[in-house]
């Protein structure tokens, strides 16, 4: 398994495992919103504020993340993990948590302190996540699962709250997405 920056030539292969596997998992109308998501951030989110990275096997790419800025009052650099795919035939074999960390450390290395993102605490916790809550992290929606609220320092500082309101890229600002 190949993990690294995604390649433009990989576009299409991206938004059809994300629209096949949200589809398989939760249903063809929620696999269509994100599949429209990934390929609007792709096409419209400026390049300093997404990075995209992928798991290939015989140059076809079998799984996928994106990281893009999430911003807070203070000046801090902040990243939010979303949306995360991984073929379905290929799940349960380490691939999520492997691309997951390999983003983490590229972000850390350019220089970011703290990822979110909103999902499962169970799968999210194997790889540094840790529940918080909207008064200590003010979501730049209301969240429809609040528990799903997660996050972790990239730096040696331990979590601290941040108050004010934050903002996430004009793609994410969805309620549907939240």
């Amino acid at each position: 398994m190949n993990y690294c920056l995604y390649e433009q030539s990989q576009t299409e292969d991206i938004i059809g495992l994300f629209t096949h596997t949200f589809s398989d998992s939760e249903g063809e109308e929620e696999g269509k919103l994100i599949g429209d998501l990934v390929a609007e951030l792709i096409n419209t989110t400026d390049g300093n504020d997404l990075y995209i990275f992928v798991a290939t096997e015989n140059d076809s790419v079998v799984g996928s993340i994106l990281l893009t800025r999430l911003s807070f009052e203070s000046a801090r650099e902040i990243f939010l993990l979303a949306p995360v795919a991984v073929q379905t035939d290929y799940q349960g074999k380490g691939i999520g948590q492997e691309l997951i960390k390999v983003g983490l450390q590229t972000i850390k290395q350019q220089g970011a302190e703290l990822a979110f993102t909103y999902g499962d605490p169970a799968f999210y916790a194997k790889v540094g996540f840790r529940q918080v809550t909207e008064e200590q992290f003010k979501a730049p929606m209301s969240l429809t699962y609040p528990h799903g609220w997660l996050a972790q320092s990239l730096t040696e500082q331990e979590l601290t709250p941040i108050t004010g309101s934050s903002a996430c890229v004009p793609e994410f600002n969805k309620q549907a997405l939240w």
